[in-house]
């Protein structure tokens, strides 16, 4: 025997009830994950200025692009430890 539209939806609806609800991103979260993203922003931009420069470029401005990529690389694993 067919079932009724109406079954099927109070059906439905007790199945969405029963589903876990996802946590949603605080705003401690959301503002940590900008920060994160422009952090990766930032090191795109560093590893493109070391590719332009080349192999062969200025020492002392390769030194200083990846002495600058060493610390944001730093804060991006800061960022990406779990709140405490």
């Amino acid at each position: 025997m067919a079932r009724g539209w109406e079954s099927k939806a109070v059906e439905m609806q007790i199945e969405e009830r029963e589903r876990p609800v996802p946590e949603t991103n605080t705003h401690g979260d959301s503002g940590r994950q900008r920060e994160i993203g422009l952090l990766e922003l930032s090191r795109k931009r560093l590893l493109t200025e070391l590719e332009a420069v080349g192999e062969f470029g200025d020492h002392r401005f390769r030194s200083l692009k990846r002495r600058a990529l060493a610390h944001i690389d730093a804060q991006i694993a800061a960022a990406n430890m779990p709140a405490r």
